[in-house]
C-alpha cells in the first residue's frame, strides 16, 4: 500500500547541486557549533558571499552584515515604517493614497547577491514588496538609487516581493548572454505568493480600487542591470506577458501557491512550491529555461521567453517501488510533510527522471491531446490553448525549452514519485554533501535540533547523530555550506545564525576508532598519527598519507616482526619489520624504532613500494630489556616506528627463556618444554630445557617443522598463504622461494586463473558441492568470492562454516551451519562462547539449524560458536564470529485503520529490520498474519479479517520474540523533545468495508465490442483514506486503467478489446480481501438482435423481388465503370512511361554536356588525400569545425571573387603553444617511441577500453588519432590492427559470430574503417569517382527540374517519399541573363523555375558562374545581392525573399518568387558581392513553418485544408497519386546508379584492390582456425568489413570525396540508394508487402540482380592469387611514402597523450600486470613520458 506520506505536501527546502552516489557504513560522529550570532528580532533570510566570505542576515526591521566568523560588521534598520496594504508604494508619486497608514514591521522577503555588480538585493514586506540595491561592502549604503529622480515609474517595478509576513517569496540572480562588455546582464527571477485583492492576505475592503492590486504576477523575470536604473525590476522582454507567469483571477482561489525555493542548475531555473486550493494540497516543481551566457542561437536571436519554456510537475514522497540509488548522478532532495501532521519525510528525486519526463511531455504535447500532459490553463498565457499535433520532429533544444510553436506553459498530469529515505517528526530543512564519494545529509528540525545522517549506496540510512542548537527555535529552511570551506555549515533558527563544524574528528585517538566511526569527513593522518579531516592533514599531498573510511580500518598501519619471538640467549642484533596498510613512501624520512626502554635505533628501509614496507632495526643491548618476571617465561617488548619523532605504527615482539619454561612446570618439564609456543629443546642428559641445541651435552629432543618453500606451491597465492603457518616464503621469478632469496619482494600476485570447475550442472534448488581448481585463487578463504551468474556461492574454507553473522540482542536468530558428518556422536550441541546453547531445530549429516539465545549480558558484542560432540570440549571455533546488534525498533504503523474484510497492507516503520528473519503481526483477539521484510526500515503486513467494527491492540513478534518496545538510547541517540519510546503496543481500528456503486447506480451496462469503455464508479463516505494503488477494478478478467478525479470518484477506462465479445461480464471492485460486484456489462445488445431479426424476416420477400431488377441494372453500370477504370489506368501508365522517357532524354542531354564540360575544365572536384582522410576519420569534428566558420573570407580574383578555404588543425604545422612546458616536445617524441612498441600499444588500447567512462566516441577518436600518428608506418599499423582484431574475433566467436564488425563500438573497428579508407582511396578516385560524381550531378539536375519548396525542402522529383512534394505545383522554366560584378566573363544565361525563391535563383546563378571551381571557393548566397533591371524607364530593384511586397497566405507570409516579381523570359539581372552580410533573415529551411510559407503550408499534405476561397479552385486528389513521381525519378536515374554499382562491384585487371583480397583472406584464415564453416558467417564478416563499413559511408557522405555541396534533399536520396546497396549485400531475402516502406519497395525489383553481383564480386576476390605478407607490406610502405608529411602527427600524439594522462593509473596497472611489459620496463618509460610532458623533472629523475 502507499502510506499517507505519499500525499504529503512539500513544506520546506528542496536542495540541489549534489552528485549523489554514496556508500557509507555504520558510523558514529559528532557536530560542533563553531560560531553563533544572535538577533534581537526574528530572522528571515541569510546569504553568504563566496568572494568576501561575508554573511548577510535579513531580519524583521533590520539588515546585518557579518564576517565569515559571524562577527558583526554593519547594521541597517529597515523598519518599522508607515505603510498600508491598500496603498501603492510611496515611490509611485502619481498614485496618492486616501487610506490611513500605520507603523508596520518590515519582514525581509528576499535576500540575493550579485557579486559582479557588488550589490545586495534586499526586498521587504512593506511598500507592496519594494526592493533595494545595497552595497556588498557596506549594507548601510545604497549601491543604486532607485527609482532615479524624474524617471517614469510603474507599479510593476515596485511590487516585487510578497507584502505580507506570512506570504512566501523565493528568487535568484542569474546572468544572460550579452550585456556590457560581453559579461552578461543580470536578471532577477522572483516567485511571490499572490497577496492582492481576493487573497487571504488582502485586507477586507471591497473597494473598487482593490482591482489595481490584481496585476502582480506569481513568477517574473526582471531586469537587474545597475547601469540602467530606469529599467530596474522591469520585465525583461516585450511584450512583458511573455516573461511573467500570472494565474487568472478566477483561478487564484484554486491555485494558492506557497513558494519554497528557487535555484539554478545548468541553464535552468527550478522553482519548488506548494499548491493549495479546492483539491488536496500538492507539491510542484517548475522549470524555466534561462538565457545562459553561452548563446544557444545566433547573437541576434530573441530573448528566451519564460512562458515558452515553463513546465511543471508534481512531486510525491511516498512508499513506491523505485530503482535503487546506486549511480553517480545528480539528485534533488526535499522534505515533505502532510498538512496537520508533525511527521515529515525526506525524499530524493533523480534529475535525469525530471529532465526525461519534461522532454517526453513536450514530445507528447506536440503529437496532440494527451493524458500525460496539458497546457496550463490556469494562467493567462494558457488561455484557449491545448496540445495539438504539429507534425514537427522536435530537436533536443525544443524538447528541453519549447519553441515558437510550443510556447504555452505545460503541466504534467502524473507526479514524479520517490520512496521516503528517512521519516521523523518536525523536519524543517535539509542540506546534503558528497564527501569522498559518501553522502551525508543534514536535517534541521522545528524544535531546534540538527541531525546528521549517513546514507548507504542505496540511500538507506546507515547512522545518525543529533546536535541541540537552540531550544524551541525552529531551524530555517535555508541551510548552506561555507562556500570556501565545506567543513562548515551555516544555518539559521528563529533568532540565531550558527556556523556548525560538520565533524569533530579529534575525539578519536586511534586509527581503528577513527575509521570504524565511518564519519565520511574523518580519516587517519598517518604521519601525524591523528584523526582529522583531509584538509587538516599537512602531509595529505603524499600518496597513502590520509586514510579515508572508503579504505576501511583494514588499511590502518600494522607491523609484523621477523622473527616474531626469539630466545634471550640468541645472538640477534637486528629485527625485520614488515609494515602493512596505507603508509606513504618512507624513503628520505627520519625513521626510528622506539623500543620503549629509553632507547631508539635508526631504521633501514629495504622495500618501499605500494602498501608493503620492509625495514630492519638494530636491537638495543640485551641488558637494556627488562627482566622476565617470576612465574613467567617471556616478556613482550613494544616497538613503535617513529617518523620525525611521531609514532606512525606500533607492535611488539617476544623474548623468551626456555630454561624458565622448564622451571615453571617442574613436574612436566619435558612435556612443557616441547609443547610450548617457543622454539625449545630438551637435553635428556642434563634434564634441561634450552634453546641453543648446539650447546647440548646429551641426546636432544626437539619439535621441528621442516618445510620447503618450493614444495607443492605452484602459484603465488599459495606461496604467500603459507605466511599464516609461520613459513617465511615469498613469490619471485615465477616460483616460491625463501624470503631471503627474493630481492626485490613484490606482494601483488597475478590475476586468478581457473583451470577446471566440477560439476558443470546441478539442480536449480541448489545444494551442489562445487569444486573450482586453478591458480592464484587468493591467499586465504576470506579473500575469495565465488558467484554463479548473479547468485553467490557459499564458500567452505574448512569442514563447516556459519551462514548468518549477526542478529538482535533479544535472540531468536536462526543459524545454519554447513559441513560434513555433522550428526556424528550421541549428542551434539552448538555452544555460544562455551556458556550458552544455540537450540538445535534441525540436525542432519550436512546441516545444523539452531536458534540463538538472548545475549548475556544484554549489550551488543561478538561471540564465537562451536559444535560440541558427546560433551567433549570444542576443539575449534567456527570460522566466523556472530555479532549481537541492537534490537530492532518500531516507531509507528500506517495506516492505522482497516476494513473488516482484511488484507490491507500495513507499513511498519522502524530501524534494524535487516536483523529480522521472521515477523508476525498479531491483532489481539482477532488473529495474526506473517509480515514481509522490505528494507531495513520497512515491514509490510496484511491485516487479518474482523467480524465487527472495533478498536484493537496490535503487537508484533520478531524472530519469534514478542516485541516489547525499545528506547532510542539503544542506538546511542539523545531523545528529542516530544519523542517518546514506544511500549510495543499500537492501537488499530477496524471500520466497515467501503461501498462502491456506478454513477447512476445502474446494475446493467450495455457495451458494444470494439468501442472504448469508460465507467464512473462512486465511493461512499469512508474514514479509510484509501490510496490509488489499493484499488483494483476488473471487468470480467480484464483489469481497468483507473484514475481519480477526487476521493469519491473513480474513472475506469479500457481502450483495448475485451477478452470476451459476447455475454455478460461482471464489474468487480477489489480492495485487499474485499471483493464486490457492483454491475454487469452486457456485450452487444440482445434487444437489437431481436429487432434486426424480425426486420430481416419482414423485408426478405421484398428484397428477393427487387434483387433481380437491381442485379441487372448494377451489372450493366459496373461493366461500364470497369471499362472506364481500365482506360484511366492505361492512360496513367502511358503518362508515367512518357514522363520517364522524356525526363531520361533531357537528363542524358544535360549529362552529356556536363561530361564535356568536365573534360574541358579542371575535371571532377576531388578532395585532396589529406582532406579526405580528416573528413573520413573525424566526421563529427570536421562538420563542427566547418560549421563554426560562420562568415567566409573572400579574395579578389581576375575570374571573380572566391572564398578562401580554411585549413584543418591536423593539416597545419605543429608549434607548441607559448604556455607549453619546456620538455613537452621531448616527452611527445618519447611517447611516439612507446606507441611504436607493439606490447605497449596493445596493452594501452585494452586498458582504455576496459574503462566504463571511455565512451564509443572516445574509442573512435583514439583510433583515428592512432591512424594519423602511425600513418608513416602503415605496415606496423596493420599488424597492430590484426592483433586487436584477433582478440575481437575470439570474443565474438564465443557469443554470436555473425554480429562481429556489425557496428563501430571498439577501437579496432574504427581502425579497420580508417585502414580501408586509406587503402581504397586510389581505387575510389580512379575507378568509382567518375560514375559516383555523375550520379550526384544527375540527382541534382533531376531535382532542379521541378518545383522545390525552399522551407520544407520537398520537391516534385525525388527518390525519398518523405521529401516528395505531394501537390501539383505547375512550374515553368524561365531563362534569364545574369552578369556578375567583378567576374571575368560576360553575362551568362541561367535557367530557373518561375516558382523559385530569390535565394534559389541566387544558388543557380552561382552554380552557373562557379561550376568549374570547387564548392568551397563559391560565395554564399547570403553574401550576394541580385538586382533586376526591368527596362522601359523603370528603376532597378534589389530582389529579396521577403520585402514589403510579400503577401500573406493563410496567416503566413509567403516567400517572394520569380513569378511574384513577374520576371519575364530573357530578363537582365546583375549579381554583386555585399559589403556586409545582413543579419535579417536566416536560411529559408530554418524559417518557422508557422510564420512563413513557400509553395505549400506544412500541414497541407497531412490534413484537409480549410475551405477557403484560395483553396476552392484547387483540384483535390489523393496524395498517394504523386508516388508515381518516385518511379519517374528512379527510372531517369537508373543508368547512372547501375554504372556506379558496377564500378564498385567489379575488379579492374590493371589495378585490383589488394587490400580487399588481403583482408578477406585474413578473415577466412581466422574462421578456419576457429572451426567456423558456415558460409553465411563469412559473407556477413566480409560485408561488414567492406560494403557496409566503407562503401555505404562513402555513398551517404559524398562530401568526404568531392568538394561539393550536399543538400539535405540529396542526402535523403542517397539514403535510399545506400539502403538498396545494403539490401543487395544482405543474405536474407526481403519480405515485402503492401505495407512495406516505399524506400525498400522502390528498388525491390533490382535487388536480386544486385545480390548476384555481390556474390560474384566476393567469388572473384577469393579466386585472386594469394597476397604474401611481403607484397602487402611493400604496398603499404608505398602508400605511406606517397603521403609522407601530410599530417600533423605531433598534434595527434598530443591528443593521444591526453587519454594516456587521463587514464594514467589504469595504464600503469595494466603494464605492471603484463610480464613482457615489466621485463622491458615499459611502465617506467611511460612514467618518464608523463614526467617530461608535465614538466615534473624531479619525478622523472627519481624514477630513473
Amino acid at each position: 500500500s502507499r502510506p499517507e506520506a505519499q500525499r504529503r505536501r512539500s513544506r520546506l527546502e528542496l536542495r540541489l547541486l549534489l552528485l549523489i552516489a554514496a556508500s557509507l557504513t555504520r558510523a558514529a560522529g559528532a557536530l560542533r557549533v563553531h560560531q553563533a550570532f544572535s538577533s534581537p528580532s526574528e530572522t528571515n533570510n541569510f546569504a553568504v558571499d563566496a568572494e568576501s566570505r561575508r554573511v548577510y542576515v535579513g531580519a524583521v526591521n533590520a539588515l546585518y552584515q557579518l564576517s565569515g566568523s559571524l562577527a558583526p560588521e554593519a547594521e541597517q534598520r529597515t523598519g518599522p515604517v508607515q505603510d498600508s496594504a491598500l496603498c501603492h508604494a510611496p515611490q509611485l508619486p502619481q498614485a496618492p493614497c486616501e487610506h490611513a497608514r500605520a507603523l508596520a514591521d518590515n519582514h525581509n522577503k528576499l535576500l540575493a547577491l550579485d557579486g559582479a555588480q557588488g550589490v545586495l538585493v534586499a526586498c521587504g514586506s512593506v511598500h507592496q514588496g519594494f526592493c533595494e540595491l545595497r552595497s556588498l561592502e557596506n549594507v548601510t549604503r545604497m549601491a543604486v538609487s532607485f527609482p532615479p529622480p524624474g524617471a517614469a515609474v510603474f507599479p510593476s517595478m515596485l511590487n516585487v516581493a510578497a507584502n505580507h509576513a506570512n506570504a512566501s517569496t523565493a528568487g535568484l540572480v542569474f546572468r544572460v548572454r550579452g550585456g556590457v562588455g560581453g559579461g552578461g546582464s543580470a536578471r532577477l527571477l522572483v516567485a511571490a505568493t499572490y497577496t492582492g485583492a481576493g487573497s487571504d492576505f488582502f485586507p477586507r475592503n471591497r473597494s473598487r480600487e482593490d482591482l489595481r492590486f490584481e496585476n502582480t504576477p506569481e513568477i517574473a523575470i526582471r531586469a537587474l542591470d545597475a547601469a540602467e536604473p530606469t529599467r530596474l525590476f522591469t520585465y525583461d522582454i516585450n511584450p512583458s506577458e511573455d516573461n511573467v507567469l500570472k494565474i487568472k483571477q478566477e483561478a487564484k482561489a484554486r491555485n494558492k501557491l506557497a513558494f519554497v525555493r528557487a535555484f539554478a542548475w545548468h541553464t535552468y531555473a527550478y522553482v519548488a512550491m506548494n499548491r493549495d486550493g479546492e483539491s488536496e494540497p500538492s507539491s510542484v516543481l517548475a522549470r524555466i529555461c534561462l538565457d545562459a551566457e553561452v548563446p544557444r542561437r545566433s547573437a541576434a536571436a530573441e530573448p528566451r521567453k519564460l512562458t515558452e519554456s515553463y513546465v511543471q510537475m508534481g512531486l510525491q514522497c511516498g512508499n513506491v517501488f523505485t530503482d535503487s540509488h546506486e549511480r553517480a548522478e545528480p539528485y534533488l532532495f526535499g522534505v515533505f510533510s502532510r498538512a496537520g501532521s508533525r511527521w515529515t519525510a525526506l525524499c530524493a528525486f533523480r534529475f535525469a527522471d525530471v529532465e526525461e519526463r519534461i522532454r517526453e511531455a513536450r514530445r507528447n504535447c506536440s503529437s496532440g491531446p494527451n493524458g500525460d500532459v496539458r497546457v496550463l490553463d490556469s494562467v493567462i498565457q494558457g488561455s484557449g490553448a491545448e496540445c495539438e499535433a504539429k507534425g514537427n520532429i522536435l530537436q533536443q533544444e525544443q524538447l528541453n525549452c519549447g519553441a515558437a510553436h510550443l510556447q504555452h506553459p505545460l503541466a504534467l498530469q502524473k507526479p514524479l514519485r520517490a520512496t521516503p529515505l528517512y521519516e521523523a517528526p518536525g523536519i524543517s530543512s535539509v542540506a546534503v554533501d558528497n564527501i569522498h564519494n559518501h553522502t551525508v545529509v543534514f536535517l534541521g528540525s522545528s524544535n531546534g535540533w540538527l541531525r546528521k545522517l549517513s546514507l548507504l549506496r542505496n540511500f538507506t540510512v546507515a547512522n545518525q547523530w543529533p546536535l541541540r542548537l537552540a531550544a524551541g527555535e525552529s531551524v530555517h529552511h535555508i541551510m548552506t555550506f561555507d562556500p570556501n570551506d565545506r567543513n562548515y555549515l551555516y544555518l539559521m533558527t528563529t533568532h540565531h545564525l550558527f556556523r556548525v563544524q560538520v565533524a569533530a574528528c579529534d575525539q578519536y585517538s586511534s586509527c581503528s576508532d577513527c575509521l570504524s566511526a565511518s564519519d565520511a569527513y574523518c580519516g587517519w593522518c598517518t604521519l601525524e598519527s591523528r584523526c582529522s579531516i583531509q584538509e587538516e592533514c599537512s602531509s595529505r599531498g603524499l600518496a597513502r598519507s590520509w586514510i579515508s573510511i572508503r579504505d576501511g580500518p583494514q588499511q590502518c598501519p600494522s607491523m609484523t616482526f621477523t622473527p616474531a619471538e626469539f630466545s634471550r640467549t640468541a645472538n640477534i642484533t637486528n629485527v625485520g619489520i614488515l609494515v602493512d596498510g596505507s603508509v606513504p613512501d618512507l624513503n628520505g624520512l627520519g625513521l626510528e624504532c622506539d623500543y620503549g626502554v629509553g632507547m631508539a635505533t635508526v631504521a633501514t628501509v629495504h622495500l618501499d613500494e605500494g602498501s608493503a614496507k620492509i625495514q630492519t632495526c638494530p636491537l638495543p643491548p640485551a641488558s637494556r630489556f627488562p627482566e622476565i618476571p617470576l612465574g613467567e617465561d617471556h616478556i613482550v617488548v613494544p616497538v613503535a616506528i617513529r617518523v620525525n619523532g611521531t609514532s606512525v605504527v606500533s607492535g611488539s615482539f617476544i623474548i623468551y627463556d626456555c630454561k624458565r619454561t622448564g622451571e615453571i612446570h617442574s613436574k612436566t618439564a619435558c612435556t612443557s618444554c616441547l609443547s610450548t609456543n617457543w622454539r625449545c629443546n630438551w637435553d635428556q642428559q642434563l634434564n634441561l630445557c634450552f634453546s641453543d641445541k648446539h650447546s647440548a651435552q646429551g641426546m636432544v629432543l626437539e619439535v621441528m617443522e621442516v618445510y620447503s618453500c618450493s614444495g607443492g606451491d605452484s602459484d603465488c597465492s599459495q606461496c604467500w598463504g603459507r605466511e599464516q603457518q609461520g613459513h617465511l616464503c615469498a613469490w619471485c621469478e615465477n616460483s616460491c622461494r625463501p624470503r631471503d632469496q627474493c630481492q626485490p619482494i613484490r606482494m601483488q600476485c597475478p590475476d586468478p586463473t581457473i583451470h577446471k570447475i566440477h560439476p558443470l550442472s546441478g539442480p536449480i534448488t541448489g545444494g551442489t558441492l562445487l569444486t573450482v581448481q586453478g591458480k592464484n585463487l587468493g591467499r586465504r578463504a576470506e579473500d575469495v568470492k565465488v558467484s554463479i551468474g548473479d547468485t553467490s556461492c557459499l564458500l567452505l574454507p574448512e569442514r563447516y562454516t556459519i551462514s548468518t553473522e549477526e542478529g538482535p540482542i533479544a535472540g531468536g536468530t536462526r543459524l545454519t551451519i554447513r559441513g560434513v558428518s555433522l550428526e556424528a556422536g550421541s549428542s551434539v550441541k552448538v555452544k555460544v562462547n562455551n556458556t550458552q546453547d544455540c537450540k538445535i531445530d534441525i540436525l542432519s549429516a550436512d546441516i545444523i539449524q539452531c536458534v540463538m539465545p538472548p545475549a548475556v549480558p544484554e549489550h551488543a558484542e561478538d561471540v564465537w560458536l562451536c559444535v560440541e560432540y558427546n560433551g567433549r570440549p570444542c576443539e575449534r571455533h567456527l570460522s566466523r564470529s556472530f555479532s549481537y546488534q541492537n534490537n530492532p525498533t518500531i516507531s509507528k504503523i500506517k495506516p492505522n485503520k482497516s476494513y473488516l474484510s482484511g488484507g490491507r497492507t500495513i507499513s511498519v516503520i522502524g530501524q534494524g529490520f535487516h536483523l529480522v528473519q521472521t515477523a508476525q503481526l498479531e491483532m489481539v483477539g482477532i488473529g495474526d498474519k506473517d509480515c514481509r521484510v522490505l528494507s531495513p526500515t520497512l515491514l509490510l503486513c496484511p491485516s487479518p479479517p474482523s467480524i465487527q467494527s472495533q478498536q484493537v491492540s496490535v503487537q508484533f513478534k520478531l524472530n519469534g520474540n514478542l516485541y516489547r518496545g525499545e528506547s532510542h538510547a539503544s542506538y546511542g541517540l539523545d531523545l528529542e523533545e516530544e519523542e517518546e519510546p514506544h511500549t510495543g503496543h499500537f492501537l488499530f481500528e477496524y471500520v466497515e468495508d467501503p461501498q462502491f456503486y456506478t454513477a447512476n447506480k445502474e446494475k446493467l451496462i450495455k457495451h458494444h465490442p470494439g468501442e472504448p469503455l469508460l465507467l464512473v464508479i462512486n465511493k461512499g463516505p469512508s474514514q479509510l483514506d484509501l490510496t490509488e494503488e489499493e484499488y483494483s477494478v476488473r471487468i470480467g478478467s480484464d483489469i481497468c486503467d483507473i484514475t481519480f478525479n477526487n476521493e469519491q470518484m473513480i474513472y475506469c477506462t479500457i481502450n483495448r478489446t475485451l477478452s470476451s465479445r459476447t455475454g455478460e461480464l461482471p464489474v468487480t471492485v477489489q480492495v485487499g480481501n474485499f471483493h464486490k460486484q457492483i454491475a454487469v456489462v452486457q456485450m452487444g445488445g440482445s434487444e437489437l438482435a431481436i429487432i434486426v431479426t424480425v426486420a430481416v424476416c419482414c423485408v426478405l420477400l421484398l428484397l428477393c423481388t427487387v434483387a433481380l431488377v437491381v442485379y441487372c441494372t448494377k451489372s450493366r453500370r459496373a461493366e461500364r465503370y470497369w471499362q472506364k477504370t481500365l482506360l484511366q489506368m492505361e492512360e496513367m501508365e502511358s503518362q508515367i512511361r512518357e514522363e520517364i522517357r522524356k525526363g531520361f532524354a533531357e537528363l542524358q542531354t544535360d549529362m552529356t554536356d556536363l561530361t564535356k564540360e568536365l573534360n574541358r575544365s579542371q575535371g571532377i572536384p576531388f578532395l585532396e588525400y589529406k582532406q579526405f582522410v580528416t573528413r573520413t576519420f573525424f566526421p563529427k569534428m570536421c562538420s563542427d569545425y566547418e560549421r563554426s566558420l560562420v562568415q567566409p573570407v573572400y579574395e579578389n580574383n581576375p575570374q571573380g571573387p572566391r572564398a578562401l578555404p580554411e585549413t584543418h588543425p591536423l593539416l597545419q604545422d605543429w608549434q607548441p603553444s607559448n604556455t607549453a612546458r619546456p620538455n613537452m616536445e621531448e616527452g611527445i617524441t618519447l611517447f611516439s617511441t612507446l606507441l611504436n612498441n607493439k606490447h605497449f600499444l596493445i596493452t594501452f588500447v585494452h586498458a582504455l577500453e576496459q574503462q566504463k567512462d571511455f565512451a564509443v566516441r572516445d574509442r573512435c577518436n583514439l583510433a583515428s588519432l592512432l591512424t594519423i600518428a602511425l600513418h608513416g608506418k602503415l605496415e606496423y599499423y596493420t599488424s597492430i590492427m590484426k592483433e586487436l582484431l584477433v582478440d575481437l574475433i575470439d570474443a565474438s566467436a564465443s557469443k554470436n559470430p555473425k554480429l562481429m564488425l556489425r557496428r563501430t563500438e571498439s577501437v579496432v573497428e574504427k581502425m579497420l574503417t580508417n585502414w580501408m579508407s586509406i587503402c581504397m582511396y586510389s581505387y575510389l578516385k580512379e575507378t568509382v569517382g567518375e560514375p559516383f560524381f555523375l550520379l550526384l550531378c544527375a540527382i541534382k539536375q533531376q531535382i532542379n527540374k521541378g518545383s522545390i519548396d525552399a522551407i520544407t525542402g520537398k520537391a516534385r522529383y525525388t527518390l525519398n517519399e518523405e521529401w516528395l512534394l505531394r501537390e501539383n505545383i505547375e512550374a515553368k522554366p524561365v531563362n534569364i541573363n545574369v552578369s556578375f560584378q567583378g567576374f571575368g566573363m560576360d553575362s551568362v544565361s541561367v535557367r530557373v523555375m518561375n516558382t523559385d525563391t530569390i535565394c534559389q535563383v541566387k544558388e543557380k546563378i552561382l552554380e552557373a558562374f562557379y561550376k568549374n571551381l570547387p564548392f568551397s571557393q563559391w560565395p554564399h548566397e547570403e553574401d550576394v545581392d541580385l538586382e533586376w533591371f526591368p527596362g522601359g524607364g523603370c528603376s532597378s530593384r534589389i530582389l529579396q525573399d521577403l520585402d514589403n511586397t510579400s503577401i500573406m497566405e493563410d496567416g503566413r507570409k509567403k516567400l517572394n518568387t520569380v513569378f511574384h516579381y513577374k520576371i519575364p523570359e530573357g530578363a537582365s539581372l546583375a549579381m554583386s558581392m555585399k559589403d556586409k552580410r545582413e543579419n535579417t533573415l536566416g536560411r529559408a529551411k530554418d524559417l518557422d513553418t508557422e510564420k512563413y510559407v513557400h509553395l505549400v503550408p506544412p500541414h497541407d499534405e497531412l490534413i484537409e485544408p480549410k475551405k477557403s476561397h484560395r483553396h476552392s479552385h484547387r483540384k483535390k486528389v489523393l496524395p498517394e497519386i504523386y508516388l508515381t513521381r518516385l518511379l519517374s525519378t528512379k527510372g531517369t536515374l537508373q543508368k547512372f546508379l547501375d554504372d556506379l554499382f558496377q564500378a564498385i562491384l567489379s575488379i579492374p585487371q590493371e589495378k585490383p584492390p589488394l587490400a580487399v583480397k588481403y583482408f578477406f583472406d585474413f578473415l577466412e584464415e581466422q574462421a578456419d582456425k576457429r572451426g567456423i564453416t558456415d558460409p553465411d558467417t563469412l559473407h556477413i564478416w566480409k560485408t561488414n568489413s567492406l560494403p557496409l563499413r566503407f562503401w555505404v559511408n562513402i555513398l551517404k557522405n559524398p562530401q568526404f570525396v568531392f568538394d561539393i555541396d550536399k543538400t539535405d534533399h540529396m542526402d535523403a536520396c542517397l539514403s535510399v540508394i545506400a539502403q538498396a546497396f545494403i539490401d543487395a549485400c544482405s543474405i536474407s531475402d526481403l519480405q515485402l508487402g503492401k505495407d512495406s516502406p516505399t524506400n525498400k519497395l522502390l528498388y525491390a525489383k533490382e535487388i536480386p540482380e544486385y545480390k548476384k553481383r555481390v556474390q560474384c564480386f566476393y567469388k572473384q576476390i577469393q579466386e585472386m592469387a594469394p597476397l604474401s605478407e611481403q607484397e602487402m607490406n611493400a604496398h603499404l610502405a608505398e602508400e605511406s611514402r606517397k603521403y609522407r608529411n601530410e599530417f600533423n602527427t605531433n598534434l595527434a600524439l598530443t591528443e593521444i597523450y591526453k587519454y594516456a594522462k587521463r587514464y594514467r593509473t589504469q595504464v600503469v596497472n595494466a603494464l605492471d600486470s603484463n610480464p613482457t611489459a615489466r621485463r622491458t620496463q615499459l611502465q617506467h618509460r611511460f612514467e618518464q613520458v608523463i614526467a617530461l610532458v608535465e614538466d615534473n623533472i624531479y619525478e622523472c629523475c627519481s624514477e630513473a
